[in-house]
């Protein structure tokens, strides 16, 4: 593989393709967090971007070292999305439904460092497969790509999260239902694609 416009263009596309599941899952936590500071915002899609970049490079490291492994590995990675993102959206909705008045003030803070590795992980779990797509690159090409991908994640997030901002804004306590009804629906979605497509 040469660097040329071909390189960095599917780079590119494959960050927008990868950040999809991120975006949406970042839109779901401003929804119940409307009052979120620039640099929590800042801090959450770095998470997201952290782990984009993440596992196309430990997809490529296992493409070029473990590879019958990882490919054994592979089938679970719908599964362990669909449980991962199931476990959270369904304590939001249940906490949301059943809690007391102010539950859903409490909610917000319920984002916390290892739920957002949770959601870091399970919405980017399936970029491991990326390291076969870039099998071919040299380490250096690799890192880059990545790179790239996790600066396209990193962007798209900060879009979701100002949106779900504004939207939480306008729907109250109902918004974290809405997201912890978008997290299971996100986790259901890469569950069908992996397991039936």
């Amino acid at each position: 593989m040469e660097w040329n416009l071909i390189f960095f263009v599917n780079s590119v596309l494959l960050g927008v393709g990868l950040a999809m599941d991120a975006f949406s899952v970042s839109i779901a936590n401003a929804l119940s967090e409307s009052q979120m500071k620039k640099s929590r915002m800042c801090f959450i899609a770095g998470v997201y971007a952290f782990f984009q970049f993440a596992m196309p490079m430990i997809g490529w490291i296992c493409v070029h070292t473990i590879v019958e492994y990882f490919s054994k590995f592979e089938v679970l990675i719908p599964w362990i999305a669909l449980a991962l993102l199931l476990w959270i959206g369904g304590k939001m909705i249940w906490e949301a439904v059943h809690g007391e008045e102010d539950k859903a003030a409490e909610i917000a803070e319920k984002l916390t460092f290892a739920t957002l590795l949770i959601q870091g992980v399970a919405t980017s779990i399936d970029a491991l497969s990326v390291g076969f797509t870039i099998a071919d690159y040299g380490l250096l090409m690799a890192l880059v790509a990545s790179l790239i991908i996790a600066g396209v994640t990193f962007a798209i997030c900060m879009t979701g999260l100002l949106i779900g901002k504004k939207v939480g804004d306008k729907l109250g306590a109902k918004a974290t239902i809405a997201g912890g009804l978008i997290l299971v629906g996100i986790g259901i979605e890469i569950f069908v694609k992996g397991v039936f497509f």
